[in-house]
């Protein structure tokens, strides 16, 4: 039974079943987060300081690597107090926080994804006016709208969420779970939940569509072309599909264990926790190992960086 009083925290209830090897975790955590930061903050650097790499591409994908630092600052630190914590308390305001950063870093995630896609459609479909289409005062007010939207279109959602008074405070994740915040919710729950499932189809729904659009459209132009046309086209769109597929192995699980809860019965607690955490795991470094190690451009301009003065 819900109690009535009211709830000034939450408590993660996954960290219970960590036990002793919480400070291998903590180390692993630690170090992995670390490597995070600095491949994704590396490759903004380099984007930044070579002139050669100010194409929409690159930018685009500057935006990205940003967001993967934005997403994971927003989770790693409270995963490591966490595992060395004993209460495993978060406070009210620090989890709807931690909501709110969540999610809109998955839709600038989605909406960035959007854009290089389109921006490989483009570039494929129609090379002759690449630079037309996409000058980079066009880049410029895209990249601008990816994050302005996002943050909007959440804090639209959020705001039913802030108002929620809450009977229960137990979350079975290792970070705050919107959809899990709101079903602790002593009422309007429902209406917070239908913003919720019209925030994810306004945050990926619609990218997901343009993405779509845009790869069968190249995939139509490629099987009329030469196949060094076709190896071209997959080199520069492979790092995104790659990227794209686990996107939504990791949304579509995360959906499956949070909502349907159709994973409970059949995996062990500690593999849940670790699958829950995948997509906070794998995204945040497979997107500048895909595009750091894949993109010639990129590869050729961290030499310079690197090896100038020789």
């Amino acid at each position: 039974m819900r109690n009535s009083t009211p709830v000034v925290s939450f408590i993660l209830t996954p960290y219970g079943h960590i036990g002793l090897l919480r400070y291998l975790y903590f180390s692993f955590i630690f170090l992995w987060y670390i490597f995070i930061v600095l491949a994704n903050s590396s490759l903004v650097l380099v984007i930044c300081l070579e002139r050669q790499l100010h194409e929409p591409m690159y930018l685009f994908l500057c935006s990205l690597f940003v967001n993967e630092i934005y997403a994971s600052s927003t989770v790693y630190p409270c995963l490591l107090s966490q595992m060395l914590s004993e209460k495993h308390e978060v406070s009210r305001s620090y989890c709807l926080l931690q909501v709110y950063c969540l999610y809109s870093s998955a839709s600038v995630e989605f909406c960035s994804m959007a854009a290089m896609a389109y921006d490989r459609y483009v570039s494929i479909c129609y090379p002759l006016h690449y630079s037309v289409i996409m000058s980079t005062r066009r880049v410029r007010h895209i990249t601008t709208l990816i994050w302005v939207s996002s943050l909007v279109n959440f804090t639209i959602c959020f705001s039913f969420t802030v108002q929620l008074e809450f009977c229960g405070n137990l979350i079975d994740k290792v970070f705050c779970d919107h959809y899990l915040v709101i079903k602790l919710a002593c009422s309007m729950s429902a209406l917070a939940d239908g913003f919720d499932l019209l925030f994810a189809f306004v945050a990926i729904l619609l990218p997901l569509t343009l993405i779509f659009f845009s790869y069968i459209k190249i995939l139509y132009i490629c099987l009329k072309t030469t196949k060094e046309t076709k190896q071209k086209a997959l080199s520069t769109c492979a790092p995104q599909i790659i990227s794209l597929v686990n996107l939504l192995i990791g949304c579509i699980y995360h959906f499956a264990d949070t909502r349907l809860n159709v994973t409970v019965n059949y995996l062990h607690p500690q593999l849940r926790v670790l699958l829950s955490v995948y997509l906070l795991l794998c995204q945040p470094l497979l997107s500048p190992l895909m595009y750091g190690l894949n993109l010639s451009k990129i590869r050729h301009a961290c030499k310079r960086l690197l090896f100038s003065r020789k």
